[in-house]
Parts: C-alpha cells; sequence; structure tokens
C-alpha cells in the first residue's frame, strides 16, 4: 500500500466506552474504587514482603515483582481513562500512546515468564526439596528475572523501535487505551501482516511459558499423589493461589489475542482489556492474601503493630 500521500498522526481520540454522561460517572465511580483496591492490595504485598522477614524468600520476591507489574501497567491506563471519563477531549499525543503501549506489552509479556518462574519455584520446592536452597539460591533467582526482563525487551520493545507503526487519518481509536490490536488499525501500511506478526509473537510469549507452567505442575501433581495425606495437602495449598493467577491472567489473554481481531466487533476487545489489564492485576494480590498462610499472618502482624499506636493518638 502506499502511504506517500497519507498523512501520519501525531494524537489521537480514544473513542472509550461511552458518550453518555450519566454512563460516564458511573463507570468513573467504578474504576476508581479498582484502582484504589488494586494500589492497596499490591501496595500491601510489596510493603509485606520488603519489611518481613519470614516473607524474604524466592517464592514472595517472584510475588513481589508481580505486583509492581500489576501495578505498572494499572497505572499506564487508569489515570488517563479516569480523566477521560470525565473530560470531553479524550485526545492522547503519539508519545503517551506509545509509551502506553510499550508498558503495557513489556510488563505483560514479563508477566508471562514471571508465572512460568513462580511455577518452578514450586516445582522445586515439591519435587526437590533436598536441591531447593541450590537451585533457587538468590543468585539464580536475580539471574532468572534479569533475563525475564532482557528477553520481553528484545522480542516486544526492540522491534516496535526499530520499525514504529506508521498511524494515519483516522485518528480514532475505539478503545479506552492505546492497546496493541486496536492501534494496528489505524497503521498506514497493511493490517493483517501487522495483525499476524502481533498473534506469532503473542504466541510464543504466552504458549511457550504456559507449556512449561504445564509440565511443572504435571510433575508436582506426579509427585503429590505419592506423599501422605498431610504433605499433600499443604504441597497443594503452596499452588492454589499461583493455579488461580494462571487460569485468569492465561484465559483473559488467550481470548483477547488469539480471536479474531479485524474482524470482531471492537468493544469485544475492549471488555477483555479491563479484564486482563485491571480486573486481575487487582485480584492478583487478593487471590495471595486470602489463600496463603504467611501473608494472613505478615498481615495480622502489620495489624497488631499499628493498633496500638492508634488507640494511643485516639486518648
Amino acid at each position: 500500500m502506499d502511504t506517500s500521500n497519507q498523512t501520519l498522526a501525531t494524537e489521537f481520540i480514544l473513542l472509550g466506552f461511552s458518550k453518555d454522561l450519566m454512563t460516564n460517572l458511573v463507570l468513573f465511580v467504578v474504576f476508581l474504587l479498582i484502582y484504589l483496591v488494586c494500589l492497596n492490595a499490591n501496595g500491601l504485598i510489596l510493603y509485606l514482603v520488603l519489611t518481613n522477614t519470614k516473607l524474604q524468600t524466592p517464592m514472595y520476591f517472584f510475588l513481589c515483582i508481580l505486583s509492581f507489574m500489576d501495578l505498572s501497567i494499572t497505572s499506564s491506563i487508569m489515570p488517563k481513562l479516569l480523566v477521560d471519563l470525565v473530560s470531553p477531549s479524550r485526545l492522547i499525543s503519539l508519545a503517551a500512546c506509545r509509551a502506553q503501549l510499550y508498558i503495557i506489552l513489556l510488563m505483560g509479556g514479563a508477566e508471562c515468564l514471571l508465572l512460568a518462574l513462580m511455577s518452578y519455584d514450586r516445582y522445586v520446592a515439591i519435587c526437590r526439596p533436598l536441591h531447593y536452597q541450590v537451585l533457587m539460591r538468590w543468585s539464580n533467582c536475580y539471574r532468572m528475572t534479569a533475563l525475564v526482563w532482557v528477553f520481553c525487551f528484545m522480542i516486544f520493545i526492540i522491534p516496535l523501535i526499530q520499525r514504529p507503526l506508521r498511524l494515519c487519518y483516522p485518528n480514532q481509536i475505539n478503545h479506552f487505551m492505546c492497546e496493541v490490536l486496536a492501534v494496528t488499525q489505524l497503521h498506514c501500511a497493511d493490517v493483517n501482516s501487522s495483525e499476524v506478526l502481533i498473534v506469532i509473537i503473542c504466541f510464543i510469549a504466552l504458549f511457550i511459558p504456559f507449556l512449561f507452567i504445564i509440565a511443572s505442575y504435571i510433575c508436582i501433581l506426579t509427585t503429590a499423589v505419592k506423599m501422605r495425606s498431610t504433605k499433600r495437602a499443604k504441597a497443594f495449598s503452596t499452588c492454589t493461589s499461583h493455579v488461580t493467577v494462571v487460569v485468569l491472567f492465561y484465559g483473559t489473554s488467550a481470548v483477547m489475542y488469539f480471536g479474531p481481531s479485524s474482524r470482531y466487533s471492537t468493544n469485544y476487545g475492549k471488555y477483555f482489556s479491563v479484564l486482563t489489564n485491571i480486573i486481575c492485576p487487582t485480584l492478583n494480590p487478593l487471590i495471595y492474601c486470602l489463600h496463603n498462610k504467611d501473608v494472613k499472618e505478615a498481615q495480622k502482624k502489620l495489624v497488631s503493630k499499628f493498633a496500638p499506636q492508634c488507640s494511643t493518638k485516639s486518648r
């Protein structure tokens, strides 16, 4: 397609969910509450892991990084979304759109690999407990985490920097954020080839880590069935939160990126983006807080620490 006579867009209009004022006000309140819960829940996980020595283990180190990723994703989306819901102008510059796109792709891709690392941690703890201190020593954890960031930066960010999307008019994005499939619809060149490339990259980023997670849990199940009932229950309890997070994340991501993109109504993409980029990051810390005994104990200690101070001040 010849793009020499086409005008490149430098700013875009995010159409959002609705043009009705009352609908947007209701959505503003709902999303504000969700964002506050997300900030507090993930912030609590970060605080507990960083300040409680009992939680300073590889499993909670990865959980801390997961909370950081979730906060980064939601914070790149929610402030702009909240402003747009109460503002008649929903413009976003090309630089801001690219920044939002880069953050979401980098953090989302890194989360795929991080969930695989968390499953490996559980595999070593349950299937090879005698080697846990060696295989999951801190130097290895740092190397694996660094590898996650480097790999995701190379596969997601570098291609976009080397070959940035040339976006043309009309400059309307039928979404509430700069989501990669929605932005691709404005590509001046062939849209279909861009979509195929995105699907291939997402397939690699999602499918390979997911296979690794499945293989890890097959080994865990094989080992767990040979254990005594008490040890088996303890082993499964340490995996429950992680399995729930994996199902939520991979389920919504797979439907969003592997469904038909240019042929579906873009409202479909909006709703699954809400689940993947807003609801899941909010639920992740709540899932770990509800199911994890160590996190519950750390929360109780935190409450007992601040409760006497509050009662003293009230007097």
